[in-house]
């Protein structure tokens, strides 16, 4: 979690953006998953809605679905920021579809029209949950992959009680609770098939910049060819351009806690816990 990025999100949206560690290992730990539900089943409609969440660069977190032949649509209630992402997206020479709403909680698209419906970090942006979900599952076929914050991490508590203001005034903590997310999914027809924790990098939710909080446990040897050889700012729009093609290879070096660490370990460590759903109907 990152609450700065509510008032500075503008700022990533430079020619090279610096991401940082910490989010440039959460999107290729993302990608994973999203391509593994690609496969499951057999994606080929995506939308991504609310798409502002708490990460760097906006509205990418689709772009590698795109990359291998899935449609995208991302939905976002800010008008400057989704013409920014579209801008973003050109410059990759990725394709997505947008949209603009006032409010999540009326989606327009007609009754089934996409494959998945998700987001990540997104669902405090919606006003009213009740009205969100009951739209995204009539829009969605196959499958609805939610994913919130860990709100029993210890980064999450940490930076709740640093910016309790922010995140009191300009968010609703209620949307991200994951019963609140059950139950009403469960009103709506959508079964929960999976559950887990995701993005448990070797280092915690916090504000610092995690290249400094590995050198401060000895773990910062990795980074090390890096800073010898004066690379430009870490971002995975390097990897999307075609001028960093390892960079999957880099950030998975940091995959091995996130493999091996039991659950009760990622359950106060973990950046972030998802929730995938199925119609109760199995009829898609």
């Amino acid at each position: 979690m990152a609450i700065p990025i509510l008032k500075r999100w503008r700022s990533y949206f430079d020619e090279s953006p610096h991401e940082g560690l910490g989010s440039s290992y959460e999107r290729v730990i993302l990608n994973l998953k999203l391509e593994q539900l690609r496969s499951n089943y057999q994606i080929t409609t995506c939308l991504e809605a609310p798409v502002f969440g708490f990460t760097g660069l906006s509205g990418i977190n689709s772009l590698d679905l795109a990359r291998r032949g899935v449609r995208v649509t991302l939905v976002d209630n800010h008008q400057e920021r989704l013409g920014l992402i579209e801008n973003t997206w050109r410059q990759v020479e990725a394709k997505c579809d947008t949209a603009w709403v006032e409010e999540f909680a009326s989606l327009p698209f007609g009754d089934k029209v996409f494959d998945m419906s998700w987001n990540f970090s997104a669902m405090w942006f919606v006003s009213d949950i009740n009205s969100f979900i009951k739209d995204l599952t009539r829009i969605t076929r196959k499958a609805i992959f939610i994913c919130v914050p860990n709100r029993l991490g210890l980064g999450f508590l940490s930076q709740k009680y640093i910016s309790g203001a922010d995140l009191r005034d300009e968010l609703r903590e209620e949307c991200i609770i994951p019963r609140n997310i059950l139950r009403v999914m469960g009103l709506f027809g959508w079964k929960l098939v999976e559950r887990g924790y995701i993005d448990a990098p070797p280092w915690p939710d916090i504000g610092m910049k995690k290249e400094e909080f590995l050198k401060l446990f000895g773990l910062g040897g990795m980074l090390k060819k890096r800073e010898e050889s004066a690379q430009p700012p870490l971002t995975i729009m390097d990897y999307y351009g075609g001028n960093d093609p390892e960079f999957p290879e880099k950030m998975l070096r940091y995959y091995w806690f996130e493999q091996k660490a039991p659950r009760f370990v990622k359950a106060i460590w973990a950046h972030h816990r998802y929730l995938l759903f199925e119609p109760a109907d199995n009829n898609g």
